[in-house]
């Protein structure tokens, strides 16, 4: 690993990975439909919807009875209403949000002598080779390089990444600078370093998987030149590894709609609700006024170790300060290729949405800001309503499993149908058809096979740990 030979075949493959990670300029996406198993996944996904469309519609006497059943006593009434208002409220929440969407604009990039000095960290855990493709990818930033500090912290890694980390100081030599944690620490820890040790006049986040375009970082900090009470910037994530398997091409369809839509409506708000891990940026003085609470952070009297990124949006909301999304800074990560990976992402990340909600409670009915808080709340409601209507949801869901199987099952697959056809339209307008149709498999997989998600998270969220950083998930 520490030869010339070894470190130029990295510079090789790491150039091969780079230029494959992302598309040139705004050209139609990615990856296509060429395994078996992709088309087998796909035709029963279809096979299932149209059965389940012929279903309802030869069982409308048995819904037509269940309905009658449910009118005829106070607790049927009583969901019957709660249901109707909260599909009111929905449909009114979205209508709202796709509005708010196509209000949004990205900022256009400044030039290069208004570009602010910034400081990009990467703590790495148990990533190998990835860190050193990441480190490459950000240094070969259209950026000047006069303005770029790359501070990469190891964080007590078992594997090699310590030993990748070198070959890309080799190669980049005074542009970046490495250190180690005594001892893994955890992420927080790290980032928390980074900070301390960064002099640029913003901060960007970026994980150790991620691989940047070349303009992603201009594009990142040009809200904070554009906007002077911006405190933080979210990137626009897809996924780097949708070519490997099923599970991360049904993910980046999810990522396109959760950043390229929700985050876009969330913007025109001046609220984005978290800034990801993979790809943000702050505002150093607001970083400055809320990192001793950050570091500090506890939940139920433990260490809060997971969630830095939502725990950090949230701090720097409740400075007042905006909140952006940039949809041309583009980083592309590394997401599960399987089940048990998948499930564990999902609870840290639930886990983290409880605890955040419950801080974001505390200030979010309050004058915390000059301009217009009616947003931030209502998407506070929205995030709120997921929450505590999670156990509701499932206990029907149970008693409807229980009392009605072929009325439920085929119920879902039609509100499937009909709910993730606003994905499939949203992704093939923005990237391909064919990709796109993955939605329904995701939609189906996340309503069978994680809709405990939520509930368990709530029961658990005082729960420390990451859960996904071993050397077993990296494998």
């Amino acid at each position: 690993m520490t030869n010339d030979i070894a470190s130029k075949s990295a510079s090789v493959q790491t150039h091969s990975s780079i230029e494959n990670a992302y598309p040139k300029g705004e050209r139609k996406s990615t990856t296509k439909i060429t395994t078996p198993w992709g088309i087998t996944v796909l035709l029963s996904t279809f096979l299932l919807m149209v059965g389940a469309l012929f279903l309802v519609f030869s069982l409308q006497s048995d819904f037509e009875q269940f309905n009658i059943e449910r009118l005829n006593s106070v607790w049927g009434i009583s969901f019957m209403a709660v249901a109707t208002g909260l599909f009111i409220y929905k449909a009114l929440f979205f209508s709202f949000m796709l509005y708010k969407y196509f209000k949004y604009k990205p900022v256009a990039s400044v030039t290069n002598d208004k570009l602010p000095t910034c400081t990009i960290i990467v703590p790495a855990y148990n990533e190998s080779k990835q860190v050193y493709d990441t480190l490459i990818s950000l240094a070969e930033s259209d950026y000047p390089e006069d303005k770029i500090q790359i501070l990469s912290i190891d964080d007590g890694s078992l594997d090699d990444t310590w030993e990748w980390m070198i070959e890309a100081k080799k190669r980049l030599g005074n542009r970046l600078e490495i250190l180690q944690q005594p001892k893994n620490k955890g992420k927080r820890h790290a980032l928390y370093r980074g900070f301390n040790l960064g002099t640029g006049d913003v901060f960007v986040t970026v994980d150790s998987d991620s691989i940047v375009k070349p303009d992603t970082l201009r594009h990142l900090v040009s809200p904070f030149v554009d906007n002077e009470n911006c405190g933080a910037v979210a990137g626009n994530i897809r996924v780097l590894n949708n070519k490997k398997a099923l599970l991360p091409r049904m993910l980046d369809v999810s990522f396109v709609l959760s950043f390229e839509f929700v985050r876009s409506a969330e913007s025109s708000l001046n609220s984005v609700l978290c800034t990801p891990g993979a790809l943000a940026a702050y505002r150093n003085t607001a970083v400055y006024k809320c990192l001793p609470e950050w570091i500090n952070q506890t939940f139920m009297g433990k260490p809060s170790d997971i969630g830095e990124d939502r725990a950090m949006t949230n701090m720097i909301l409740k400075q007042g300060k905006h909140v952006l999304f940039q949809r041309t800074a583009v980083a592309y990560t590394n997401v599960p290729e399987q089940y048990r990976g998948l499930y564990k992402m999902f609870i840290r990340w639930g886990r983290s949405n409880v605890r955040e909600n419950l801080e974001m409670s505390k200030y979010v009915f309050t004058n915390f800001r000059k301009d217009s808080k009616l947003g931030t709340r209502l998407l506070f409601i929205s995030q709120s309503s997921k929450i505590i209507m999670s156990y509701p949801f499932v206990i029907f869901m149970l008693f409807f499993v229980l009392m009605h199987p072929i009325l439920f099952i085929t119920s879902t697959l039609v509100s499937i149908l009909i709910f993730s056809t606003f994905s499939v339209v949203f992704y093939s307008k923005r990237y391909n058809m064919s990709e796109a149709f993955w939605a329904y498999s995701y939609s189906i997989l996340y309503t069978f096979g994680l809709f405990w998600i939520t509930p368990y998270a709530i029961a658990t969220a005082s729960r420390r740990g990451w859960l996904t950083r071993g050397l077993a998930e990296k494998k």
